[in-house]
């Protein structure tokens, strides 16, 4: 089973897709197995993280930017990727150290997930973008026994 979500960004942002994910694992009827989320995109992200207290995605971006400013900061002057403005390259060195795949384990239908974890999909970018999330749900087979 594959599906694929379209989420609609205005600048770095993390955005919960949790619900949307188990909507959609319910849609499909999954039962015990993984899903499996990719982001098609180079330049944003996909993150498990706390999903109760929005200063950890607010702290989570500032940290990115800290460590990857736009272009146009001094201290990032030797970059050379900059065909889509200065946040071009920055966006594609998160992307780099955060992951675009996540596997999550699904009992009875239900993702797996700790008490307060979501599933983000992190933007890098300040332009708004139409990013594209491919979703795989993978039952465990068990053999009768």
């Amino acid at each position: 089973m594959i599906a694929s979500l379209t989420i609609d960004t205005h600048g770095p942002a993390c955005h919960d897709i949790t619900g949307r994910v188990a909507d959609w694992l319910r849609k499909v009827g999954a039962g015990d197995g993984v899903v499996t989320l990719m982001v098609r995109h180079t330049s944003c992200s996909l993150l498990i993280q706390e999903n109760a207290d929005p200063d950890v995605q607010t702290d989570l971006l500032g940290w990115l930017d800290r460590i990857a400013p736009p272009a146009d900061d001094p201290a990032m002057a030797w970059l050379r990727h900059r065909d889509e403005g200065p946040d071009d390259m920055p966006a594609h060195l998160k992307a780099a150290i955060l992951p675009v795949s996540l596997h999550v384990p699904v009992a009875s239908g239900r993702m797996m997930l700790g008490t307060w974890q979501g599933i983000f999909l992190v933007e890098h970018r300040r332009a708004p973008h139409s990013r594209q999330v491919v979703l795989a749900f993978q039952p465990v087979w068990q053999t009768p026994g």
